[in-house]
């Protein structure tokens, strides 16, 4: 039997609750063997993050290389990167191999408890060189609108119309009853879940179980619509069992895999 392999290039969370943490036990629960490319290391929980510690770029391609060097790595997922520099050497990395993975792009720039985690200028570097290398981007409706330039939902389904890149704009941040994801391919009619909204405090972790759910189901062979809509049917269902069996921490919830 021929075991999928999938990498999270992301920063690790002390909490648990999202980064390469949850990337992981997403990884596990979908029967897919899991490996990461650490780039930062964070303090934190699930009521803020008190520090945030970059992994040298050196050690980063270092990582990069060991685990590309031996495995068949079937599907890459990236989220936090932290620095232009950081994001610069992913790309260059990622550009540089021959037969490149599907890869979706969480670009991770702050967290659920308001902390930033993308420096301005590497905002631009991950537009330019590192998106285009991505079957899938996973930005919020925010992180959209930074990446379009202009705020609202319109704005933001506009830019990701003009990308080469397929573009999931996920909707758990915005205020409402329901939650509204987008996906936007290129020269296709975009396509929208909706679903209401489960609890009153935004789920730690979404974005990144969302991502890595994706990928999981790439690393799998599902094709990209069917991977996206795998990836939120587990993202609902885990919220679902986290309202039910009750979360852990004292902010806000984190997502509960595994059980």
């Amino acid at each position: 039997m021929s075991v999928p392999v999938a990498l999270s290039i992301a920063g690790s969370d002390s909490g648990g609750g999202a980064g390469i943490q949850a990337d992981l036990k997403t990884f596990a629960e979908h029967r897919v063997f899991g490996m990461t490319a650490v780039t930062a290391i964070t303090a934190q929980n699930s009521q803020g993050v008190r520090g945030v510690w970059p992994v040298p770029v050196d050690g980063l391609v270092d990582q990069l290389q060991a685990v590309f060097d031996d495995f068949e790595i079937a599907a890459v997922k990236i989220g936090m990167l932290g620095s232009a520099e950081h994001v610069a050497a992913v790309a260059q990395f990622l550009a540089d191999r021959p037969q490149r993975p599907p890869v979706v792009l969480d670009p991770v720039m702050v967290a659920s408890t308001g902390h930033r985690l993308l420096t301005t200028d590497a905002e631009r570097v991950l537009a330019e060189q590192l998106l285009p290398l991505a079957q899938l981007a996973t930005p919020n409706l925010d992180e959209a609108s930074v990446l379009a330039g202009a705020e609202g939902r319109q704005a933001a389904e506009a830019w990701a119309a003009e990308q080469s890149t397929a573009v999931l704009i996920t909707g758990g941040d915005v205020v409402g009853s329901d939650i509204v994801d987008t996906l936007v391919q290129p020269d296709q009619p975009p396509r929208t879940w909706r679903h209401p909204r489960q609890g009153d405090r935004p789920f730690h972790g979404t974005g990144c179980t969302l991502s890595s759910a994706i990928t999981a189901q790439l690393a799998l062979g599902r094709p990209l619509p069917q991977a996206v809509d795998q990836g939120i049917a587990y993202v609902q269902q885990r919220i679902r069992v986290t309202r039910a069996t009750g979360s852990v921490g004292g902010g806000n919830p984190s997502l509960l895999h595994g059980f």
